[in-house]
């Protein structure tokens, strides 16, 4: 059965697309696959990365509003987990794209 793309689906995908776009770039990409090893403090996240924090914290934050990461403020630190693990088997796909080339 054909489906029509409707304005409600049509959101739907939206929805999927903003999540793909969050992910869409190679800073944010390695921040997931460090998380989904453990959770990280910023500082962490800022000594594997070589860009000035406030750079890191808006990729946190583009991460943090698609639903991909949460936060936890302890103290002065603030931890991010991974909350969607699966997005990275995605990647284990496009992996075995680039392999193919």
């Amino acid at each position: 059965m054909k489906v029509k793309l409707k304005k409600t689906l049509l959101k739907d995908y939206e929805k999927k697309t903003d999540i793909l776009k969050a992910m869409a770039h190679p800073t944010r990409l390695f921040i997931l696959d460090q998380l989904k090893k453990e959770t990280l403090c910023v500082c962490e996240i800022n000594e594997l990365i070589d860009a000035d924090v406030s750079t890191i914290s808006k990729h946190l934050t583009v991460l943090k509003n698609a639903g991909l990461v949460s936060r936890t403020k302890k103290g002065l630190q603030v931890f991010y987990k991974l909350e969607a693990p699966c997005m990275l088997k995605s990647l284990e796909c496009v992996e075995s794209v680039i392999n193919k080339k």
